[in-house]
């Protein structure tokens, strides 16, 4: 098919505003499939994994599409039009899913509930798409529902999000006319005369001004009931730009990274894609997702993986249908395929011809929230364990796995406890793997607060070779981000130059060990100025150990303080909930840092400890009735006050006197 002749977007929304509902409708009434499913009885094509079937709402997006005949006069010449989607959750705890599937598209339907009008997931949603610079239709769902008021409805979605909202239902609409004169600048010379604008140039003008993003027409109606979905497409394939209009896409030359290019859109340039997501299938395996911005790929043929230098070889393509795989011969310009097994290719990489490359900017997710110990309930579980971790951080980029150098615990990191519930749940149902949650552990660091020199000596005489280290370090703080910064001062051999980078070494792994709390010590200067050794016992290692010995002695003698993690925390609720929420934000040791009005809402900024924010979402759900919903992200390191970080200091060392004694 060509390019002309596709559309594809993304489905976004507050959760529960019925964006999986809608897809249904879309492809019922376009006649992809022969029944329409529904999200209580877990039978819609999009929702399809058994924890969305469980939860009643997405978690993960999905790839939708549909054959549609519009009416005649379209923008795609009144043939037949493919449509692509993606059904992307609302849920704060799967954003990374918004974010992944906005690089896939060249457009999005924004669905809002009419019954509850422009909601946080909203105006979140409409900042993704603001950001990306997408055209967009806005979907006014639910207007079966008693006592829903369209008027006040676009009242407020011209106060909240644009004015440039319009109802497009007919050209008789001077709120109409007046948005698509204004965003031309022949239209508007005419309109301002007084002159009456013709139906065709009302109609060309629409189209350009939906494009560029000077109007975002509003249609109504009830996914559940199948009403406006016929006007919805017919808006879809007349507004939405083709795969050859959509807005230019950047790239960098590989070969040089200061260099921006524009990547040529058409169905007969050189081969391009990006691929923005992996699905981890239990029945075909790993799936790789991209969109092809340019030229063709047929299967069982091969591509030039830029990011990693590589050449690949791939099979059989697919286009998606939820959870079903079709193959297909080929994908070209605007398409949005699936291949399986890549070996190599990850989410974020560039694909090519290799005579014609280009880098795509990687996505840029959100970094996790929260944390939490997972320990193996068996030995079976054990060692399956690290391979299903694998496997979902490849498939959600969101998802974090790290190992605590101290506690030898394997630590999960999500953006909110509905986010790690669910892949627990994973773990056991996809992969048989049951762990156990423990307490979410902070990411504290160690540093100093003054200057300190001190001698670690190691000597150690045994029968035999001995071993014999021996060196004098100062130390000094540096600035926040600074990290660890070792300097060679040596003079007139006091130690041999081959001995030097083990010194570095003791040193380099003595701050990843701590030395007052088992936490990592950053943001110091470790200066060598002097030491001695031994012709015969001397060696690497005692080097290593002396200097480990050092580092640690001395920043017990430089005022060793401990640093949290402060989070900036944006947290939108109803004026209602204002000072309640102001009070519990002070109680967690926050600083608020200034509010804004949005709409009938208020965002309260504020910085606040991560220690702190460990029940937040439950507590948040608690004072504003469920209605308030809160975006962390980290923002920098601060000291710990001294009775809080006492207490930390304390248990840290009751834990290791057993050891000492030993």
């Amino acid at each position: 098919m060509d390019a002309v002749n596709k559309r594809n977007f993304i489905l976004l929304g507050h959760a529960h505003s019925g964006k999986t509902t809608l897809s249904e409708s879309i492809l019922f009434f376009s006649k992809a499939t022969n029944r329409k499913g529904a999200v209580a009885d877990g039978t819609t094509v999009s929702d399809y994994s058994f924890d969305e079937i469980e939860r009643k709402n997405s978690i993960n997006s999905s790839l939708l599409y549909c054959d549609y005949s519009a009416a005649g006069g379209s923008a795609s010449g009144g043939k037949e039009t493919r449509i692509q989607m993606i059904d992307a959750p609302g849920y704060a705890d799967f954003f990374g899913e918004i974010i992944s599937g906005i690089r896939a598209v060249d457009a999005a339907v924004l669905v809002i509930d009419a019954s509850a009008g422009v909601e946080v997931g909203t105006e979140r949603a409409w900042q993704f798409l603001e950001e990306e610079n997408l055209p967009c239709i806005i979907f006014v769902n639910k207007t079966d529902k008693e006592g829903v008021e369209l008027d006040k409805v676009l009242a407020a979605v011209k106060d909240t999000l644009s004015k440039r909202a319009v109802n497009v239902s007919s050209f008789d609409d001077p709120d109409l006319v007046e948005a698509i004169a204004e965003s031309d600048d022949k239209l508007i010379e005419k309109y301002l005369e007084g002159t009456k604008l013709s139906e065709e140039e009302l109609k060309t003008g629409l189209r350009k001004a939906v494009l560029n993003r000077k109007v975002f027409p509003v249609v109504s109606g009830s996914a559940l009931m199948d009403k406006g979905i016929s006007g919805l497409l017919e808006a879809i394939v007349k507004y939405f730009p083709s795969p050859l209009e959509r807005p230019t896409v950047q790239a960098q030359d590989p070969h040089n990274p200061e260099e921006k290019k524009e990547v040529s859109l058409g169905q007969n340039g050189q081969f391009c894609a990006f691929v923005f997501k992996s699905i981890s299938d239990p029945y075909v395996g790993q799936l790789t997702l991209l969109r092809v911005f340019s030229g063709s790929l047929l299967s069982n043929t091969s591509f030039y993986n830029v990011n990693k230098k590589s050449k690949e070889r791939i099979g059989q393509i697919y286009i998606l249908q939820g959870k079903e795989q079709r193959p297909v011969d080929s994908a070209a310009c605007g398409d949005i395929v699936a291949i399986a097994k890549l070996k190599e290719t990850a989410t974020s990489d560039s694909v090519t011809d290799e005579k014609n490359q280009v880098l795509f900017d990687t996505i840029v997710f959100p970094e996790p929230a929260i944390s939490a110990s997972a320990k193996p309930k068996s030995r079976s579980d054990e060692e399956k364990i690290s391979g299903a971790l694998a496997k979902l951080t490849a498939e959600d980029p969101t998802f974090k796995v790290s190992r605590d150098p101290q506690t030898k615990e394997t630590i999960i990191s999500g953006m909110g406890d509905q986010h790690l519930a669910i892949m627990v749940e994973r773990m056991k149902k996809r992969f048989n793997v049951e762990v156990e949650l423990g307490t979410p552990k902070v990411s504290y660091k160690e540093t100093i607060t003054k200057n300190a020199k001190v001698q670690g000596k190691f000597k150690r005489q045994s029968g035999g070779r001995g071993q014999y280290g021996d060196v004098t370090i100062e130390i000094s703080p540096l600035e926040s981000g600074k990290g660890l910064e070792f300097v060679d001062k040596i003079f007139g051999g006091a130690i041999p130059k081959n001995y030097i980078p083990s010194v570095e070494k003791g040193v380099t792994q003595a701050c990843a060990e701590g030395a007052v709390a088992g936490y990592p010590i950053v943001d110091l200067r470790v200066t060598l100025c002097d030491g001695s050794y031994h012709e015969v016992d001397s060696s690497d290692m005692a080097f290593q150990i002396a200097g480990a010995m050092a580092l640690r002695k001395a920043v017990q003698a430089a005022g060793p303080v401990l640093l949290e993690p402060i989070m900036s925390v944006e947290v939108t609720i109803p004026d209602e909930s204002l000072g309640a929420i102001s009070g519990d934000i002070n109680s967690r040791r926050g600083r608020v840092m200034g509010m804004e009005v949005k709409g009938h809402w208020q965002m309260v900024k504020a910085n606040v400890p991560l220690a702190e924010m460990f029940t937040y979402a439950n507590d948040l759900r608690s004072i504003t009735g469920g209605r308030g919903s809160y975006i962390m992200r980290f923002s920098h390191y601060e000291q710990v006050p001294h009775k809080i970080a006492s207490g930390i200091i304390n248990q840290y060392q009751a834990t290791k006197k057993p050891e000492e004694e030993s």
